[in-house]
């Protein structure tokens, strides 16, 4: 493939962070088309398409280069979906990768949508959401308090819905705010110096990140800060505690770990440990404000592979609390029978009796979601007409037919849930399109079992051809 930026310097491209667009479009389209569809954007420093280093010809991959990432954010989130000349298919666009980044970034991505910024100590969420909700419309805002006395740090996160609005907030508010967006830690990350509008976080901001969550343990407990002090227990041996250790070989966040976590209800901390350099060291410690979820966690995701590849182990650890009398023992005991009896994403061991047609639902639910799901439906019979199918993209890994079907049939008319083998995708079949339309505007993006989903409308079924197939 031709290396379009050749004839101008790299050093550029990625200055400012997320300024440049990554678009697939038809062949057919030229350079000068892409220009003028994106110039109403803003300040366009260079348009590329990528040829053929043979032929010449374009290979439908284009990038646009802007002055601002703001303006960059604004035309993806515009220009996503649209058709630039007739009788082409619409085109898509993404943030494209850049060097200290693996991957392209979409309009959804939730890491353009938050801000990371210094604040007044003595500043409220309301001070906060007030100084920023000029640049756009604010999802959240958090103040950074330190675990134990409740004070703020003078750190802070605010939250917007769109990434055009995030930018437009790092390029133009107070220098004196220092915000950057809120990205994941990474190692290269803690040898960069910050600089204003940038993504690397040193100096001050690394020990932020120790206390970046309020969840804390009450007053007077103390914890070791070595991962390595905690005592590990083997539930067999039926040591339960509510207190767990996460350890895990990729580079993990704190915000993922605790939105891992937080599928249970009832997390009431969860800490990312750091060395004294701000570097993670692999592990995390949760505390769940009762047994039986602590217990159902360690028994999900003690093995979960996330992200793919990399296993997570969880372990029970020594949470300072007395269980040696008769009646701690017993309830201990007893909380974890029933709560090691249920399993999430995995079969069923006892069944409810539910009339026929509903898809099976174990005794205790084994779907953990933040979306308000509807009532169960009836699955619509085998054989009925498909009136819309959706194409589902799962991450990182698919979810089991039996949750699929638990969560998409909520919305009426379900025929049939179909995984693809070997992918992380899968389609839904529905014999009326309002109720597809209805998952798929409840469904997509949202998180269920640890596992997102984007929800899309799927491509009609190809016609059968009557031609000879190609024999070369």
């Amino acid at each position: 493939m031709e290396d379009y930026p050749a004839k101008q310097g790299t050093e550029n491209l990625d200055d400012p962070p997320n300024s440049r667009l990554f678009v697939v479009a038809s062949r057919s389209v030229t350079e000068d088309e892409l220009r003028d569809s994106f110039s109403v954007f803003g300040d366009i420093q260079g348009v590329w398409v990528v040829k053929d280093k043979q032929t010449k010809e374009s290979k439908g991959i284009c990038y646009v280069k802007f002055s601002k990432s703001s303006q960059a954010c604004l035309a993806m989130e515009e220009m996503h979906g649209k058709v630039l000349v007739d009788g082409t298919k619409p085109i898509k666009v993404f943030i494209a990768q850049s060097r200290s980044s693996t991957r392209h970034r979409d309009v959804e991505d939730e890491e353009l949508t938050r801000i990371f910024v210094m604040i007044p100590k003595t500043f409220s969420e309301e001070d906060l959401k007030d100084t920023f909700k000029e640049y756009g419309d604010i999802e959240y805002c958090v103040i950074i308090k330190n675990k134990f006395t409740g004070e703020s740090k003078g750190l802070g996160y605010v939250r917007y819905y769109k990434p055009s609005q995030a930018a437009v907030a790092i390029e133009n508010c107070d220098k004196t705010y220092r915000a950057i967006l809120a990205e994941p830690r990474t190692k290269a990350a803690t040898t960069e110096e910050y600089s204003s509008g940038g993504t690397a976080r040193g100096g001050e901001y690394m020990n932020a990140g120790d206390n970046m969550n309020q969840y804390a343990f009450p007053m007077g407990t103390q914890l070791p800060a070595d991962p390595g002090n905690y005592p590990v227990m083997d539930y067999r041996s039926g040591d339960f505690t509510r207190c767990l250790m996460m350890s895990t070989r990729a580079a993990l966040t704190q915000e993922q770990i605790f939105a891992l976590f937080d599928l249970i209800p009832g997390m009431e901390y969860c800490e990312l440990q750091r060395d004294a350099y701000g570097m993670s060291k692999g592990h995390a410690l949760i505390r769940y404000s009762n047994l039986g979820s602590a217990v159902y966690a360690k028994d999900k995701l003690n093995g979960f592979e996330y992200p793919p590849g990399n296993r997570l182990a969880v372990n029970f650890v020594d949470d300072g609390e007395d269980r040696s009398s008769p009646v701690g023992r017993m309830a201990m005991q007893f909380v974890a029978t029933q709560m090691m009896s249920a399993v999430w994403n995995g079969p069923s061991t006892s069944q409810v009796m539910k009339p026929p047609g509903y898809p099976p639902v174990s005794q205790m639910s084994r779907v953990q979601t933040d979306v308000n799901l509807p009532p169960l439906k009836k699955l619509a019979p085998p054989d009925s007409k498909s009136k819309e199918r959706l194409f589902v993209v799962f991450s990182p890994s698919p979810l089991p037919m039996d949750v699929l079907e638990d969560v998409f049939c909520r919305y009426g008319s379900l025929i049939e849930v179909h995984l693809v083998p070997g992918r992380k995708v899968g389609y839904m079949k529905y014999a009326d399109k309002q109720c597809a339309d209805d998952a798929l505007a409840a469904l997509h993006g949202r998180v269920v079992n640890g596992v997102k989903m984007k929800v899309m409308l799927a491509d009609p079924p190809r016609e059968e051809s009557h031609k000879r197939p190609r024999t070369y």
